[in-house]
C-alpha cells in the first residue's frame, strides 16, 4: 500500500505550489522516448467470438470508420476572435469581482486573447492525448492475450490515428498556435506506457484517459458555437465511447479473478491517474504565456462555478466505470474514499460506458451529406 505522497509526489492533492512546480523542461524537443517493459503476446486460439461483447464491439467498429479529410467540412471558416465572443455570450455566468487581482486592468483585448490561447491549449492537449492513446492501443494489440481483444484494439489504432490527424489539422489550419504536452499529462502517459502489465494499459488509457476525454469532448461539444469543431467532436466522441466500453468489457472479466492486493494496486493507479488528469486542466502554460502570476490566476479561476462544474464533470464517465469494474469498493472501499475526497463520488450511479456506448453512434443527421 502506498501513501498519497508516494503515489503523486505530495501529501495534499490540492497543494497548488506542488502542482504548479511540475513543468516540462524539454518543450522544444520533437521526440520523447519511454521504455516499454511489456512482453508481446501471441495467441494460437483464433476462435472469433469467444467473447461475444468484444466481438460485437469489433463488428460495430468496422462499420463505423470515417475519413477525417472528407467527412468533416474543412471549408468552414473559423474566426477565433468571433468564436471566443460567441462562446462567451452563449455561456456567460456571474462575473467575479477582480478588484485588486492580476486581472483588474484587463480589457476586452486581453480577455479575447485569453480565450484564443485557451482554445489553442485545449486542442493541443487533446491532440497529445490522442497520440498517447494511439501508442497505448498499439501496445494493447501486442500484449492482450485474447484474439477478440486484439481484433478490436487494431480498429482503435486506426481510430486514434484519425483523431490525431483531425486535431492536428484543426490546430494548424483553423487556430493560431499550439502548446507542448502538459507535464502532468506526459507523466501519466509515461507511467501507462512503461508498466509491463497489459491490464494497466487498459486501466490507464481506456478507463481513465479515454473516460475523461469522452466527458471533456462532450462538455466542449455542448459549449462551443463553432460548427466545424462541434462536428469534429461529435465524430470523435462516437469512437471514444467504443474505446471506453472496450476497457470496461475487457477488465470486468479480468478483475473478477484478481486478489484484494492486486485490486488495491489498480485502485492506486486509478487514483493517481485521476489526480494527474485533474491537474493538467489548470492550464498553467496559458497563464504563463499571458504574462500573469500563474498561482494567482489558477486560484481565481478555480473559484468560478463554470470551472468547478467542468472539473467535476470530467469524472462523470470515470467513476461509474470504476464502479462497474468493482474498483470503488474493493480493498475496504479505498477508491470510494479517495473519489469522495476529490468530490466526484456523486457520479457513481451514472450509467457506465459499457452499457451506453451505442447511444454515441453517429446518426444520419450527424454525418455530412456531401
Amino acid at each position: 500500500m502506498s501513501s498519497t505522497e508516494e503515489m503523486i509526489g505530495r501529501s495534499d492533492v490540492n497543494d497548488l505550489e506542488a502542482i504548479l512546480a511540475i513543468t516540462n523542461s524539454d518543450v522544444d524537443a520533437l521526440v520523447h522516448q519511454v521504455q516499454n517493459h511489456a512482453d508481446a503476446i501471441f495467441t494460437w486460439d483464433y476462435e472469433k467470438g469467444a467473447r461475444p461483447a468484444l466481438n460485437k464491439l469489433y463488428e460495430k467498429a468496422k462499420n463505423a470508420q470515417w475519413n477525417g479529410e472528407t467527412d468533416l467540412d474543412w471549408s468552414i471558416d473559423v474566426d477565433q476572435e468571433q468564436v471566443v465572443l460567441a462562446n462567451a455570450a452563449a455561456n456567460a455566468g456571474p462575473a467575479l469581482d477582480l478588484t485588486g487581482t492580476c486581472f483588474e486592468s484587463w480589457g476586452e483585448k486581453e480577455w479575447i486573447q485569453l480565450g484564443i490561447e485557451s482554445q489553442n491549449w485545449t486542442l493541443s492537449q487533446f491532440m497529445h492525448g490522442e497520440q498517447g492513446a494511439l501508442i497505448c492501443t498499439a501496445k494493447i494489440v501486442e500484449t492482450v492475450p485474447w484474439i477478440d481483444a486484439k481484433y478490436y484494439a487494431s480498429t482503435q489504432v486506426m481510430d486514434e490515428a484519425r483523431h490525431v490527424e483531425v486535431f492536428a489539422k484543426y490546430l494548424q489550419d483553423k487556430l493560431s498556435g499550439h502548446y507542448p504536452v502538459n507535464a502532468h499529462l506526459r507523466m501519466l502517459l509515461d507511467d501507462i506506457i512503461a508498466d509491463s502489465r497489459w491490464d494497466m494499459t487498459y486501466l490507464g488509457m481506456q478507463i481513465m484517459v479515454e473516460g475523461l476525454a469522452l466527458a471533456a469532448f462532450g462538455f466542449m461539444h455542448q459549449m462551443t458555437t463553432e460548427p466545424l469543431l462541434k462536428q469534429l467532436l461529435r465524430y470523435v466522441m462516437s469512437d471514444e465511447a467504443r474505446h471506453v466500453a472496450f476497457g470496461v468489457l475487457s477488465l470486468k472479466e479480468y478483475y473478477a479473478e484478481l486478489s484484494a492486493a492486486e485490486l488495491r494496486e489498480r485502485q492506486e493507479f486509478a487514483f493517481e491517474a485521476a489526480v494527474r488528469m485533474r491537474d493538467r486542466f489548470l492550464q498553467q502554460e496559458v497563464w504563463d504565456r499571458m504574462g500573469v502570476p500563474v498561482k494567482e490566476a489558477v486560484s481565481l479561476v478555480m473559484l468560478t462555478p463554470e470551472q468547478q462544474m467542468f472539473q467535476a464533470m470530467l469524472f462523470s464517465k470515470i467513476v461509474p466505470n470504476c464502479k462497474k469494474l468493482g474498483l470503488l469498493d474493493a480493498a475496504d472501499g479505498w477508491l470510494r474514499t479517495k473519489f469522495t475526497e476529490l468530490g466526484v463520488i456523486g457520479f457513481e450511479d451514472w450509467v457506465d460506458t459499457g452499457s451506453e456506448y451505442e447511444s454515441f453512434a453517429l446518426t444520419e443527421s450527424d454525418q455530412r451529406s456531401a
